[in-house]
């Protein structure tokens, strides 16, 4: 892959906060109010979970501009109280009050992700999907998964395409299926591609609520799925401004880890860091020895 190609790319994990990466991915001794800013000497982006549950606070979006470097690149997802209590209808006033409570973030804040669950239906609700998507302001720019099938029809990409949305390639696929290269219906609808390995997400949790498993290292491979995705982003590279692919525990196990793997795939380096000695020192500047470089 030549530097051009690179550069369009950017690979980064669904949220930094989590309480099993203390230790795999960050020094121990590490404040868990930092670990973003640690987080951001490895990876060049993240998908903000926290959104999801409420918009941030302005002190706190600040702070998140502030731990990171300046090439580095958020996309968050829309709360569910649009997505999944209200499905999208009548929502103006509450989409415009997130979208001011990101503007801390404007610089670096690449994509806003709508992601709509399983039983949002397009017999129900495409009016009021058709409805919200023509009042999203131009000033942002929008990223939609679905999870039901029935959206998956050549109408639905006229709308993407005439509003400048991004269809997103999820990769949901059961573990018994780990194997196989996943198929989907995957159009190509605006300027940049979105691709979230999720894997299944039942897999942390028993019937029961019991916790399976923590996430701390590769707990199964997928293999032909990660060669699959790679193929499919490169062979769009030329036509594409700018790929984003973000990355879920439950995919392999440990995130940071299938980013490594999966950049390996395209052809460049994301270095990870190995047994590192890191302490934050009193100007909050990291102090590290290791002879492993940062990704700037």
């Amino acid at each position: 892959m030549n530097l051009t190609d690179q550069q369009k790319i950017r690979i980064g994990t669904c949220a930094w906060s989590f309480e099993e990466w203390s230790g795999p991915l960050y020094p121990a001794q590490w404040p868990s109010n930092r670990w973003l800013e640690f987080y951001a000497r490895y990876f060049p982006a993240v998908e903000i979970d926290s959104t999801f549950y409420s918009a941030p606070a302005e002190a706190t979006a600040r702070r998140w501009m502030e731990m990171t470097p300046a090439n580095f690149r958020f996309a968050c997802k829309l709360p569910r109280e649009l997505t999944h209590e209200r499905r999208l209808r009548d929502c103006r006033n509450e989409l415009l009050a997130f979208l001011r409570a990101l503007e801390p973030l404007a610089a670096k804040l690449q994509v806003v992700l709508i992601q709509l669950p399983a039983s949002y239906g397009p017999e129900e609700e495409q009016t009021a999907f058709r409805d919200f998507v023509a009042q999203l302001p131009g000033d942002f720019r929008f990223a939609v998964e679905f999870r039901h099938p029935g959206w998956h029809r050549p109408r639905f990409i006229r709308l993407f395409e005439k509003h400048r949305l991004c269809w997103v390639w999820s990769d949901m696929s059961p573990l018994n299926e780990r194997n196989l290269a996943p198929f989907e219906f995957q159009p190509v609808t605006t300027d940049f591609l979105y691709l979230r390995l999720l894997g299944q997400t039942e897999t942390k949790y028993d019937s029961d609520g019991k916790r399976l498993h923590r996430y701390q290292k590769l707990l199964w491979k997928r293999e032909a799925a990660l060669d699959s995705w790679a193929l499919r982003l490169q062979r769009h590279l030329d036509e594409t401004r700018s790929v984003w692919t973000f990355v879920n525990n439950h995919y392999e196990g440990f995130a940071p880890a299938t980013c490594q793997r999966f950049a390996d795939r395209l052809g460049f380096e994301l270095p990870l860091p190995a047994n590192e000695t890191v302490s934050p020192n009193e100007s909050g500047q990291l102090d590290l020895f290791t002879e492993t470089p940062p990704l700037d």
